[in-house]
This record gives C-alpha cells, sequence and structure tokens, in this order.
C-alpha cells in the first residue's frame, strides 16, 4: 500500500467508519469529513484528522465537491474514498479529482458517466452479448414519441430515468389510457431528483428476481466475479433483504450470470469494485440486464462472507494498482449469508421516517453474527440522510441455518429512542412465503399486506 499514504474519507455513517478502519489497518492515514450534526461521528474521532465541511443539508455538506476537494488538496491526500451514495457515481467529482491528481477510489469518470446513463448502459451490454431487457434504444422527453415506441414493445412496460436510481423517476404502466400521465409524472420526478427527465423504456415482467453479480476489475480489461446477490424483498424499487446465494439459481445459471457480468465488465475496462444488476425470470429460467452500479454497494457484506474476503479493502489495494491475481483465491464460495437493513423507519406506519436519539443500543453478537453501524447509544438519527442505521449480517451453513439464527439474533436486538425495522424483519422471518422462497421484487406491495398493528393481514 505504498502508493496510497493518505485517503479522504467522502461519506459518513458505517461505510465511512468501516473504510476507516480498514486503511486503519492497511497503514493508510485517513482524513475525515463532516457535516455539523456528525460532529460526534464515530468515524470522526478515529481519523487522523476531521474537517467540517459545512451544515446538516447534504446539498451543502457531503454532497459539496469543491469543497471535498480543497480538503484533499490542503491534507496532502493520494486519493478519495467515496463509499456509496452522496457522490461515490458522480462523475463530475471524479473529473475534478483526475484534474488535481488525486486518485478516485473507483472506475474512471468516462466509465461512471457512460454506466450510469441507463440507456447508454444497455447499449453497452448488447455490444457485449449480455441479455438485456426488451426496450427502447433511446431515451425521450416527449411523451407522444414515446407512446408510439411503447405500442412497439407492448404493455405492460416501465418508465425508468436515464440518471440516478432508488425508484425515482420509475414508473409501471399498464395501458395506453394511463401513459401521459405516468410519463409526465416519472420525467418531473426524475428531473426534481437528478436534473434529467429524460426516460427509456422497457417491457415489464411480472413476479421477477432482482439478482446482481459483485464484480472486481483491473482498469485494463481483466475482471473477476462472485457468486450472486438476491435483492428481491423490496419496498418501492428500495432494497431491504439481500442474500447470498440466490436461493433459485442453479450452477448452470450462476455460470452464465457470473460470465454475462465478466463479458461487461471486461469489455469496458472497469476499475474496483462494481455490480452488475439483472433481472432473472423464473418462469423462463431467463436472465436480463438492467443496470451497473459503479461503486460498493450496500449489501456487499453478504459477499464477503460466503467468498471470505474484504472487499473493501480490495478497493484500496486495487486504486494501488494491484492486479486481480491476489483475489483470484477468494472466488470460491461455501455458505449462506442474509443481509437485513435496519432502517430508522416506523415499518407499521407506512414505513414513516423516525429521526431522534438513540436512547439504547444492543445488537446481537455470535459466531457468524455481524453487525455494520455507527450507531450507539445517544447516537442521533438525522432527518437529512438516508434512515438506513445499521446492517444485520447473518452467515451459515445454509439458509434455513441462517433464518433459524437470524430469528435468535432478532430476538437479542433492542434499539429504543426511535422506531426501527427491527419488528418488521422479525415478522418477516416467521412468513411461509420468505421461508419458502416463494417471493419476488413486488411481493411487498401486492401480497404482504399489513394490518393496523404491522402483522400480515394474509398469512398463509
Amino acid at each position: 500500500m505504498k502508493k496510497l499514504k493518505r485517503v479522504l474519507i467522502a461519506n459518513r455513517g458505517e461505510i465511512a467508519l468501516r473504510a476507516t478502519h480498514t486503511c486503519k489497518r492497511l497503514g493508510i492515514e485517513t482524513v475525515a469529513v463532516y457535516s455539523k450534526p456528525d460532529a460526534a461521528s464515530p468515524h470522526v474521532w478515529l481519523s487522523d484528522r476531521a474537517f467540517c465541511i459545512g451544515p446538516a443539508a447534504a446539498s451543502e455538506s457531503y454532497l459539496q465537491g469543491n469543497a471535498l476537494i480543497h480538503v484533499a488538496q490542503r491534507t496532502n491526500c493520494d486519493a478519495v474514498y467515496p463509499g456509496y451514495g452522496f457522490l461515490s457515481e458522480n462523475p463530475s467529482f471524479a473529473v475534478k479529482c483526475k484534474k488535481y491528481k488525486i486518485k478516485f477510489i473507483g472506475p474512471s469518470p468516462e466509465t461512471i458517466k457512460m454506466m450510469g446513463d441507463k440507456a447508454m448502459a444497455r447499449e453497452k451490454a448488447h455490444q457485449h452479448n449480455v441479455p438485456v431487457v426488451p426496450g427502447s434504444e433511446k431515451v425521450y422527453l416527449d411523451h407522444a414519441k414515446a407512446l408510439k415506441r411503447s405500442k412497439a414493445i407492448g404493455f405492460p412496460l416501465l418508465l425508468k430515468a436515464r440518471a440516478g436510481g432508488g425508484g425515482k423517476g420509475m414508473r409501471v404502466v399498464s395501458d395506453e389510457n394511463t401513459f401521459k400521465d405516468a410519463f409526465q409524472e416519472a420525467s418531473r420526478e426524475a428531473y426534481s431528483s437528478f436534473g434529467d427527465g429524460a426516460l427509456y423504456i422497457e417491457k415489464f415482467f411480472q413476479n421477477v428476481r432482482h439478482v446482481e453479480v459483485q464484480i472486481l476489475g483491473d482498469g485494463k480489461g481483466n475482471a473477476i466475479a462472485f457468486a450472486e446477490r438476491d435483492c428481491s424483498v423490496q419496498r418501492r424499487h428500495q432494497k431491504l433483504i439481500e442474500e447470498s446465494p440466490s436461493p433459485l439459481v442453479d450452477n448452470k445459471m450462476r455460470s452464465k450470470l457470473l460470465d454475462a457480468a465478466m463479458a461487461l465488465a471486461k469489455g469496458i475496462k472497469y476499475e474496483g469494485a462494481g455490480t452488475i444488476e439483472f433481472i432473472l425470470d423464473s418462469r423462463t429460467n431467463s436472465f436480463f440486464f438492467i443496470e451497473m452500479n459503479t461503486r460498493i454497494q450496500v449489501e456487499h457484506p453478504v459477499t464477503e462472507f460466503c467468498h471470505n474476503i474484504d472487499l473493501v479493502e480490495a478497493q484500496f489495494r486495487i486504486a494501488a494498482k494491484a492486479d486481480l491475481s491476489p483475489f483470484k483465491k477468494f472466488l470460491t464460495w461455501s455458505g449462506h449469508a442474509i443481509e437485513f437493513r435496519i432502517n430508522a423507519e416506523d415499518w407499521q406506519n407506512n414505513f414513516a421516517p423516525s429521526p431522534g436519539v438513540v436512547r439504547s443500543w444492543h445488537p446481537p453478537k455470535g459466531k457468524g453474527v455481524r453487525i455494520d453501524t455507527a450507531i450507539h447509544e445517544n447516537a442521533v438519527v438525522s432527518p437529512y440522510y438516508d434512515s438506513m442505521i445499521a446492517k444485520l449480517i447473518i452467515y451459515a451453513k445454509t439458509r434455513k441455518d441462517v433464518i433459524d439464527q437470524a430469528r435468535t439474533a432478532f430476538s437479542r436486538f433492542h434499539c429504543t429512542g426511535v422506531k426501527t425495522t427491527i419488528g418488521f424483519h422479525k415478522m418477516l422471518l416467521q412468513h411461509d412465503a420468505f421461508i419458502k422462497n416463494r417471493i419476488y421484487t413486488r411481493w411487498i406491495e401486492s401480497e404482504l399486506s399489513l394490518n393496523e398493528n404491522g402483522a400480515p393481514a394474509n398469512e398463509p
């Protein structure tokens, strides 16, 4: 790690703390940045130096690329670690890093821009013989032109924003009569969220699974891929639970998924850690590329457990010009892992955000139990940032063993002061459909109707 002596951690929360711990272990000095309400965050006092970069609002602090570059220059940082969210997939910020000869720990600005444009990403996937969801070849700002193409694709279909993600600017359209309103709503939302109202069109598949493949690339056309993750438990396109390997994927399909992911990663000469996402149609046993995330994913710990690899460390080593050969010994996998996202939300009240002060915090411990968090007693959960406050990851020999162990872990998981989704996960772990793997991406909205007490109203 001689090429990286000092790194700016351009993030907050658990991923900033994780990156700081990794740097400490690798002998890399760290510089933290923080907004005013994050002054007491663990990553701040753990870092070698720390600088306040603005008030609570992310737009005035963590999204201020010029301020981050200024701190990195002032402290003679060799690199910037972006984590996930904020500026991690912002090509303009990566360009600024390059301009000032600060290593952006991730892919090139060109790659970020290319794969961040969902329509262009589809085109690249097609060029490298990766199956893509049938849809439009270009994006649209005009609903009339988009409707003409939509008729050719056929309803139902999915409108998706060219930029961004997280379900913003996305609408399912069942027929021609509702197309105009859905298009205009999605376009306005996309523009409000990403400054880009352009939409593209995909054929909508009912009851699909969402699977993704973790890759590492060296930026020179070499790449390796790890066993898939299943992220099908979602609510409004937001992932709630992720697991690896997918209980629906056999070895034959796994081989095809990994080959497709590597073909794309190699074709675009990807550098660092990235994730290639697919939908899986279980009726036809076929899969289709939907997008690529050019950063570390929230759910990467399930891959780490099954492959016994440290993916954040891999990011730093690749940024320091390491080749991929040291990581190939981690390609074999064993066991099963499930990650449960713990959000500060009132899941019995339509998952309303629940900011406040954590009065008590007692996460579970034990073999095969991992908690990734920056939360502690008296920590403040701010309304200005994402509601995720922790990730509970359980690893065991089989999926059944993981579920059994997760039930025990959640029985010992206690948090007061803010409402959380701990109770939701407890409920889900008892649900027959989840236990028997009968879930799909729209399962929660379509079938898991919750009554006034938050319990499943339609439990089999």
